[in-house]
């Protein structure tokens, strides 16, 4: 959980409440679920933040959700912007791996220390969360006034000199303000303006004097010799070209990595121009929405930029024209019912309307054969996915603490899930069968769920089902959610060819695929696996020991013949249990025993738990 410094006399004056002492602070922000960690040497509040309210890491964000608290600030806050001026043009050359850029230009802002201290550490608390270290989004932000723009007054994106609005793709909705004679504007966007560049260089291309640096340096020499190169080096150091931005007058930042000495922020800059690149146009879009927030909060005026995908340039957006930063108001529906029943308590209309006022957000009620609300959420609050984070929002306003406790209406008994009992039964069943219970990780790769058991993904035997893939995994070695127990077993069996056979081998346990039928888009079963590894071990042997564990249940089961790639043909069969095809049963392939080093004959069987219910 990321701990942010707040410097309390920074919050009185941005919540207009000089009258509150630290202790007072201290007692309203743990009601926003803020908690207090201690003091820095420098007498700042420290405060743990749970990592979902990302708007809340800098004093600009914490000082907002208080003044919404105190009721000061109501609804819905959208800060004005002007129509932009600068353009960031994206270069066909840009690395595939990190393919996205977003914008904004911020103006008469009063950058004094305070300020650029907290603006610094909300760049860092952004690249340590959403950011994902800087992998994922990074920040840079430099003094305007060090830019020059090149002036391009006709911008050959097509490869020819016709009009440079011809070949953008207005984008709305969504993806940002229709501009350049979209449905709805009135004027098309003036694209002749002072622009920078983001484009791919060669590691020892150019050359530029890097932060914290006394010397120009190419990015190459960054990454070996810089203290922040070596730190980030591992997020590019792969790539063939390196990101890098420039101005009229050459390089000046190397993201995700480095800003250059010519840009850099001081107390004394008063126009910026914030930069963002990454592999994700969502993510840095809303980095970027709580950084433009923050800075409004200080006095300073957004100005918006034209973010221009040349033609062929990397990812989804090549030929894109973009208008950033993006400020969109979203919308989601919740019902007053839930919202009662949730909190536990009896609340009017109107009094729902005015919590989410104070929450920050705005409300509309829709009356109907249920009441509901369609609640208006601003750019900066990233964290609201589902009803339910309406639902704590309203919670909040309302004071957790006044809550009053209440003692159900009826009375249960704890007791053991039906689900839980069932497989409670099966482990039982299994174990009088000989075999040995295990419990394997859920987590797996491509090459152990697919490559190894000769399945291909996507195909409709048992275990080729699409896999969930984790966007970033911390190993190459669990990246994917399994979609069936077998490969742990054959994993297990792998890692102990140095014991005594027979081995006899089970699992009960979770598996996953990706499903789109599916309300979450992901579909999860138990699923019932056994392994027998012996020099004798036959499709017989497995058949009898699965016909003796149905047997413990009210089920009927059969075994047509089948085919499947990771078993001998001939020697599989399909597990059907009361009509329905559950599962496959036979002799492993020795194309699969031979990829894991076995050296005795392994017979399995794999199928849903749920076949058992009945």
């Amino acid at each position: 959980m990321p701990v942010v410094d707040i410097d309390p006399d920074e919050l009185r004056t941005l919540t207009g409440h000089d009258e509150k002492d630290d202790d007072a602070f201290k007692q309203d922000l743990f009601g926003l679920g803020l908690e207090f960690e201690g003091e820095t040497e420098e007498g700042e509040l420290q405060f743990e933040f749970a990592p979902d309210r990302l708007d809340r890491l800098s004093v600009e964000g914490v000082a907002r959700s208080l003044r919404y608290q105190y009721g000061e600030d109501t609804g819905v806050y959208v800060p004005d912007t002007n129509d932009p001026d600068w353009t960031i043009q994206v270069d066909a050359s840009v690395p595939n791996e990190r393919p996205y850029v977003t914008g904004a230009v911020v103006r008469g802002i009063d950058l004094d220390e305070a300020a650029l201290d907290s603006l610094i550490q909300l760049q860092e608390k952004l690249h340590a969360t959403m950011g994902r270290q800087r992998a994922k989004g990074a920040i840079g932000i430099h003094d305007l006034v060090m830019l020059k723009g090149e002036r391009i007054d006709e911008r050959d994106l097509a490869g020819d000199t016709s009009d440079p609005t011809d070949d953008l793709t207005p984008v709305g909705g969504e993806d940002g303000a229709h501009r350049a004679g979209a449905p709805g504007g009135d004027e098309a966007t003036d694209v002749g303006g002072p622009t920078i560049t983001y484009r791919g260089v060669e590691p020892e291309e150019d050359t530029f004097v890097p932060l914290d640096a006394d010397k120009a340096m190419t990015p190459a020499d960054v990454l070996a010799e810089h203290p922040t190169g070596e730190t980030y080096a591992d997020i590019v150091s792969e790539y063939e070209r390196y990101p890098a931005i420039y101005d009229e007058l050459g390089l000046f930042s190397f993201p995700p990595v480095i800003n250059g000495q010519r840009t850099e922020l001081s107390t004394g800059s008063r126009n910026l121009f914030v930069e963002m690149t990454g592999t994700d146009q969502w993510t840095i879009d809303r980095m970027l929405a709580i950084i433009c927030y923050a800075l409004d909060a200080r006095g300073g005026s957004i100005e918006e930029v034209d973010v221009v995908y040349e033609p062929e340039a990397p990812g989804e957006r090549d030929s894109d024209h973009l208008i950033r930063p993006e400020l969109d108001v979203r919308r989601k529906t919740v019902r007053h019912e839930r919202i009662e029943s949730t909190l536990g308590i009896d609340l009017e209309m109107e009094e729902v309307q005015e919590l989410f006022a104070r929450s920050g957000l705005g409300s509309s009620a829709k009356l109907g054969e249920e009441t509901a609300y369609e609640v208006e959420i601003p750019p900066y609050r990233v964290d609201v996915l589902h009803p339910v984070d309406l639902v704590d929002d309203v919670g909040r306003a309302y004071g957790f603490d006044d809550l009053e406790p209440k003692y159900p209406v009826i009375g249960t008994i704890g007791g053991r899930h039906e689900r839980s009992r069932l497989e409670r039964a099966t482990r039982t069943a299994l174990v009088g069968l000989g075999f040995e219970d295990l419990l394997n990780f859920h987590l797996s790769s491509p090459a152990e769920n697919y490559e190894r058991m000769n399945v291909e993904e996507g195909s409709d035997v048992l275990g080729g089902e699409p896999a969930v893939n984790v966007t970033s995994s911390y190993s190459e070695d669990y990246t994917q959610l399994r979609t069936w127990a077998l490969p742990s077993l054959m994993h297990v069996l792998e890692n102990n060819t140095h014991r005594r056979y027979p081995q006899e081998l089970s699992e009960v346990g979770f598996v996953a695929n990706r499903d789109e039928t599916v309300n979450t888009n992901v579909a999860e079963h138990r699923t019932v696996a056994g392994a027998i590894a012996r020099t004798n071990a036959t499709y017989e042997e497995i058949k009898g020991r699965l016909q003796a564990l149905v047997s413990e249940f009210d089920v009927t089961l059969s075994t047509p013949a089948t085919d499947h790639p990771s078993f001998i043909d001939g020697r599989v069969a399909d597990v059907v249990i009361d009509g329905e095809s559950v599962g496959v049963i036979g002799e492993l392939h020795p194309e699969v025993l031979v990829a894991r080093d076995l050296e005795v004959p392994v017979a399995a069987f794999e199928f849903r738990l749920d076949a058992l219910a009945n």
